[in-house]
Protein backbone atom coordinates (compact mmCIF):
# COMPACT_ATOMS: atom_id res chain seq x y z
CA UNK A 1 0.00 0.00 0.00
CA UNK A 2 1.10 3.47 -1.37
CA UNK A 3 1.93 6.10 1.90
CA UNK A 4 -1.28 8.52 -0.23
CA UNK A 5 -3.57 5.62 0.15
CA UNK A 6 -2.59 4.84 3.61
CA UNK A 7 -3.00 8.89 4.33
CA UNK A 8 -6.46 8.41 2.93
CA UNK A 9 -7.48 5.93 4.84
CA UNK A 10 -6.72 7.34 7.90
CA UNK A 11 -8.59 10.74 7.40
CA UNK A 12 -11.83 8.60 6.01
CA UNK A 13 -11.42 6.82 9.59
CA UNK A 14 -11.95 9.89 11.19
CA UNK A 15 -14.44 11.38 9.22
CA UNK A 16 -16.40 7.93 10.23
CA UNK A 17 -15.90 9.19 13.93
CA UNK A 18 -17.19 12.51 13.24
CA UNK A 19 -20.13 11.02 11.40
CA UNK A 20 -20.91 8.58 14.30
CA UNK A 21 -20.63 10.80 16.83
CA UNK A 22 -20.70 14.36 16.47
CA UNK A 23 -23.86 16.07 14.83
CA UNK A 24 -21.96 17.74 11.97
CA UNK A 25 -22.67 17.57 8.31
CA UNK A 26 -20.27 17.13 5.57
CA UNK A 27 -19.26 21.03 4.82
CA UNK A 28 -18.25 21.02 8.55
CA UNK A 29 -16.58 17.78 8.43
CA UNK A 30 -14.86 18.70 5.21
CA UNK A 31 -14.02 22.03 6.93
CA UNK A 32 -12.71 20.26 10.35
CA UNK A 33 -10.41 18.13 8.48
CA UNK A 34 -9.07 20.82 5.44
CA UNK A 35 -10.40 19.53 2.44
CA UNK A 36 -10.02 21.98 -0.30
CA UNK A 37 -12.98 21.38 -1.84
CA UNK A 38 -16.73 20.29 0.09
CA UNK A 39 -17.94 17.76 -2.69
CA UNK A 40 -14.04 16.19 -2.86
CA UNK A 41 -14.87 14.71 0.11
CA UNK A 42 -18.06 12.73 -0.40
CA UNK A 43 -16.52 11.35 -3.59
CA UNK A 44 -13.95 10.13 -1.85
CA UNK A 45 -16.00 8.45 1.26
CA UNK A 46 -17.71 6.74 -0.93
CA UNK A 47 -14.85 5.45 -3.12
CA UNK A 48 -13.03 4.21 0.36
CA UNK A 49 -16.37 2.74 1.97
CA UNK A 50 -18.88 1.95 -0.45
CA UNK A 51 -21.57 4.03 1.02
CA UNK A 52 -22.44 7.65 1.15
CA UNK A 53 -21.70 9.74 4.35
CA UNK A 54 -25.56 9.70 4.84
CA UNK A 55 -25.78 5.97 4.56
CA UNK A 56 -22.90 5.30 6.44
CA UNK A 57 -24.16 7.61 9.20
CA UNK A 58 -27.83 5.68 8.92
CA UNK A 59 -25.90 2.37 9.46
CA UNK A 60 -23.81 3.82 12.34
CA UNK A 61 -27.15 5.11 13.85
CA UNK A 62 -28.73 1.85 13.54
CA UNK A 63 -26.14 -0.19 14.89
CA UNK A 64 -25.61 2.03 17.63
CA UNK A 65 -29.41 1.45 18.60
CA UNK A 66 -29.15 -2.29 18.02
CA UNK A 67 -26.40 -2.73 20.47
CA UNK A 68 -28.12 -0.35 23.29
CA UNK A 69 -30.99 -2.38 22.95
CA UNK A 70 -29.25 -5.71 23.22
Amino acid sequence: MCIQLYIIQQRIEKVKLLLSYQNLNLTEIADQMEYSSVGHLPAQFKGVTGLTAREYKKKAVMDRRMLENS
